[in-house]
Formats: structure tokens, C-alpha cells, sequence
């Protein structure tokens, strides 16, 4: 079967196609999956530029969708056939984070920059209905990430007013699920072509960070003063006192990226003053997806696709990813 490797110690010019034997059959409790697509995101593109140290030889790539082809004994939830997609943690089930990175496709193990795999059954659930493998494979990581953000970590309800932080794949899927659950949205990008396309996507309300770079109080500024209810932060320390800045009282910050950096001040007194819960995560469990899958079908969101690349054309992937030109999420075709 054909595969993507990563010679060590990374690096775009560093990803090699080569033949691989398939998978051995599966065995109990496992099921073998045809992967056809997957999608990048910035935990990947780390991996691959060296940035995350992984082993010699490694398969990238995070997020698999596909369909499977054999079942193991003992499983029940799927069968031949079914439209299926991976998960991040494979072993954090429910509950607590179990396990680390260790699991991790395309970091601790190998990854779906493949055509065949045999994992755990726990390790993918079913697809949204009506979704192609494509679609399916952005949302292990952005969508779950999105997801846990606003709904299981920030209790989003309808009326609350939700910022995003410009248009790669979590953003935009952070704006799907707000608007599906009755927020308003505020929206920021340094475009204003992206800005209109996100105001297209549902967004109540623009805000160009170039043109506005307090464009914290810019946001609270359009909530009569009082703040956004909830962030979703994706750029780390350079964007992290503009949050602090647009939150409300006893507001929520979803701290999910390092865009600009992995350390930076904190005003601790401002997060005080506003008891504002600032909380890291990364992405969630099989559970987060499950429920993450319930809402899709039940509102009928589609994600978006920016473009979509052959698998060994991976490497000019990450590099339109490396441009920041994408809007939504960068497939690959397996």
C-alpha cells in the first residue's frame, strides 16, 4: 500500500512516499479501515517540521476517514461498509484525559497518511450522515476541538455572544456550532475577503486586527460594553491580552493554540478582577466526538474545504497551510 513517511529529524523536503505491506487482518475488538482522506492541522504540520520530535520512519497525520473493510470478533458498532472516522486520543474513551500523546496518530504511533489501517474499534467512530471521507476526516481534530471549546468546556448557551479568531479550521468550525446553538459571533481576521466569507458563514459581527489591533475592546465595545461570553484562543501569548480584554465578567476563554508563541504574560490581576475561566485544551475524547457527530446530524452542518491535495502531494499541502492563504480546512485525497 502506498504511505507517507517522515524521515527524521523532519521537515517538509523530509516526507518520502513509499510502499508499505498491508495490514495484517483484524483481530478482536479491531477493524480494518480503506483510509481515503485526511486533513491537516497545525499539530501535524509541528510534527512534520520537526517542531514535535517523533520517531524515525513516522506515518503523519492526526485525522483518518474511510471505510471499513473487515471487523474483527466481538465488534458491534460497525460493519463493512460503514463511512468511518478516527479519533485523536484513541485511548481516552470518556472521562478524564487518559494517556498522553503517546497514542496520538501521527505523533506517538503512526498516522493515516496511508491507504489501509487496523486499529482498535475504539479508535474511530461512525461518520455524520452523508458525509464524505473528506468532509469526515476535518473533524477528529478541528471539529472536536471546536466543539469541547464552546459546548462540554464553555457551556455555550443561545444568546451568548462568542469571538473567534480568524478562518483556519477550528475557527470556522467554532462559528458553525455557535451559530447552530443560538450564539452571535463576532469574527476576526486580518482579511477582509476572509472576513466576508465568514460573514457568509453566519457571523454577526467583523472585526479586521490589522486595521483594529485593539480589537478586544472593539469586540466588548459591540456587546454594549459588557464583553463576549466566550473566546476561542487560538493564537497563545500575541493574542492572548486582547481575549482578556473582550471577555465579560465570569467569562470563558477557550485557550486552544500557540500560534505566536508557547509562553507570554499573563495580567493574573485582570483575570482576577473579571473571574474569568481561562482554560487549555487540546481537542477530546472518543465521547467529545460522539456527541460532537449527534449535533452535525441533528443540524445538518457541513464542514468547510478550503482545498484538497493527493497524498503525495503532502508536502505542497503543509505549504499552502505554511502561506496561511486556506480558509477552513486542507484535505488530503487518499
Amino acid at each position: 500500500m502506498k504511505a507517507i513517511r517522515l524521515r527524521s529529524p523532519g521537515g517538509l523536503d523530509k516526507l518520502e512516499l513509499v510502499d508499505l505491506p498491508e495490514p495484517r487482518a483484524p483481530g478482536p475488538n479491531e477493524i480494518t479501515v480503506r483510509i481515503r482522506a485526511s486533513s491537516l492541522n497545525y499539530h501535524d504540520y509541528a510534527v512534520v517540521t520537526g517542531r514535535i520530535p517523533t520517531s524515525d520512519d513516522r506515518v503523519p497525520m492526526s485525522d483518518g476517514a474511510g471505510e471499513v473493510l473487515a471487523v474483527g470478533d466481538d465488534v458491534t458498532e460497525f460493519k463493512p461498509g460503514d463511512t468511518v472516522v478516527s479519533t485523536f486520543f484513541p485511548n481516552w474513551l470518556d472521562g478524564a484525559m487518559e494517556g498522553g500523546f503517546v497514542g496520538v496518530p501521527g505523533d506517538g504511533v503512526d498516522g493515516y497518511a496511508c491507504e489501509m489501517v487496523t486499529r482498535a474499534a475504539s479508535a474511530f467512530t461512525r461518520a455524520p450522515m452523508g458525509y464524505s471521507p473528506p468532509e469526515a476526516a476535518t473533524l477528529t481534530c478541528a471539529g472536536v476541538t471546536a466543539w469541547r471549546a464552546l459546548a462540554p468546556n464553555g457551556g455555550l448557551k443561545a444568546g451568548d455572544t462568542v469571538l473567534v479568531q480568524g478562518a483556519g479550521g477550528v475557527s470556522v468550525f467554532a462559528l458553525l456550532f455557535a451559530k447552530a446553538m443560538g450564539a452571535t459571533v463576532i469574527a476576526t481576521s486580518s482579511s477582509d475577503a476572509k472576513l466576508e466569507r465568514l460573514k457568509s458563514l453566519g457571523a454577526d459581527h467583523l472585526i479586521n486586527y490589522k486595521s483594529e489591533p485593539k480589537w478586544g475592546s472593539a469586540a466588548r465595545a459591540l456587546t454594549g460594553g459588557r464583553g463576549v461570553d466566550h473566546v476561542v484562543e487560538i493564537g497563545g501569548p500575541g493574542t492572548l491580552p486582547q481575549s482578556l480584554s473582550a471577555v465579560a465578567p465570569s467569562g470563558h476563554i477557550a485557550l486552544i493554540g500557540a500560534l505566536t508563541g508557547g509562553s507570554g504574560p499573563i495580567s493574573t490581576a485582570l483575570l482576577m478582577q473579571k473571574q474569568i475561566r481561562l482554560q487549555g485544551l487540546t481537542v477530546g475524547s472518543r465521547r467529545h466526538q460522539l456527541d460532537m457527530i449527534k449535533a452535525i446530524d441533528a443540524n445538518g452542518i457541513r464542514p468547510v474545504i478550503d482545498s484538497t491535495y493527493k497524498l503525495e502531494d503532502l508536502a505542497e499541502a503543509f505549504r499552502h497551510q505554511e502561506s496561511g492563504a486556506h480558509f477552513g480546512k486542507i484535505c488530503i485525497d487518499i
